[in-house]
């Protein structure tokens, strides 16, 4: 038997906790993870690409638990009424191999994704930074705002998006957050001048340009998330190479993050390192910082982790997904138990020919 928890489950979760409350516990759950980087088996994602989007697989295990994470992207499911991003994810038991969580990670991905990148910023980002550029408003906006407001401090936000009816969600979404003060800016450059921290979270699967050199202050730290797959980016390249630039895990930054577009030789940091002490994060106040974020299964491995500890129930639905079976060496036997009532003595009788027939 495994346990669900499906989208009903995580709204009522959140309606209970608040999104930002989830946000911290899962930065922390997230940290912890990361200071154990060498315990976990790591690998790329196994992704599935088409000419509108991909599909991938992200599996992890630290010897005890394993998770996997399926996850889409498609960038114009939004034109049919759909997510660009859907997602589930298993919890299972090393030693038997057994699922014993199978959760929806759609809601969920959304928050580990602004955990990951307020806690990056911990260490990246200027301590007094106030003010953030959010470039790109759709459904993963309201969780990085809510994240850098309620966690790093930040009280102005300046919202830009090339659809201006994603603009006015975030922004009638973001309401609950009086201190929050939002400005709507007409350009990616009027809402990045000046501004502490820049958050891209654009979803076109293109080499886009979304920042460009000149759009960049000193001391900025800049939130790459929306370049996650081969061909998909939004910082220009001269931004890396005057950056210091920090990934989630090198092998995998190198095909789908920003750093896709940098020679193989170009230098960047782990983020465990920065975590545990090894590597330096933010070196001066006048270095621009890059969090080249393009999501890894560690962080949904700290997921499944919070949904099993945090969101089960006592009362949590059971899906019949692993059979249960008196004598296990009898897969068989459970197909054909219903297909008669006699006792398995007459029904071995009736159906074998003696020898001497």
């Amino acid at each position: 038997m495994v346990t669900f928890i499906g989208t009903q489950e995580m709204q009522a979760h959140l309606t209970k906790t608040r999104h930002e409350n989830a946000i911290a516990t899962l930065s922390g759950m997230i940290k912890e993870d990361y200071l154990r980087w060498n315990s976990f088996d790591k690998c790329a994602r196994v992704a599935s690409h088409s000419d509108v989007g991909v599909i991938e697989l992200m599996p992890i295990s630290d010897g005890v638990q394993y998770s996997f994470k399926y996850v889409n992207g498609h960038p114009k499911n939004t034109q049919a009424g759909l997510l660009t991003v859907t997602a589930f994810g298993v919890l299972s038991d090393v030693n038997t191999g057994y699922p014993r969580v199978l959760s929806e990670l759609t809601l969920t991905t959304a928050l580990r994704t602004a955990a990951t990148s307020v806690l990056a910023a911990q260490y990246l980002a200027r301590k007094d930074s106030r003010s953030m550029a959010l470039i790109g408003n759709g459904a993963q906006s309201e969780f990085q705002a809510i994240a850098f407001h309620c966690i790093l401090g930040i009280t102005e936000l300046r919202v830009y998006d090339v659809d201006p009816a994603a603009t006015d969600k975030l922004i009638n979404n973001l309401r609950a957050y009086p201190n929050l003060r939002i400005i709507r800016a007409g350009s990616t450059a009027e809402a990045t001048k000046g501004a502490d921290i820049i958050t891209t979270v654009t979803a076109d699967k293109t080499n886009a340009l979304i920042l460009l050199p000149e759009m960049i202050s000193p001391g900025t730290h800049i939130n790459g998330v929306g370049g996650d797959c081969p061909g998909k980016t939004e910082l220009h390249p001269a931004i890396l190479e005057n950056a210091r630039v920090i990934v989630e895990f090198e092998p995998q930054s190198r095909i789908e993050g920003e750093l896709q577009q940098m020679p193989a030789d170009f230098v960047v940091t782990e983020l465990w390192r920065v975590i545990n002490g090894s590597a330096a994060g933010r070196e001066n106040e006048q270095q621009v910082t890059v969090f080249d974020s393009v999501g890894f299964a560690l962080e949904d491995f700290s997921a499944m982790r919070y949904v099993e500890k945090y969101v089960v129930q006592k009362d949590s639905r059971i899906l019949d997904l692993i059979p249960e079976l008196q004598n296990p060496k009898d897969l068989f036997g459970m197909g054909v138990a219903a297909e008669t009532s006699k006792p398995v003595s007459q029904v071995i009788t009736e159906n074998v020919v003696p020898i001497s027939a």
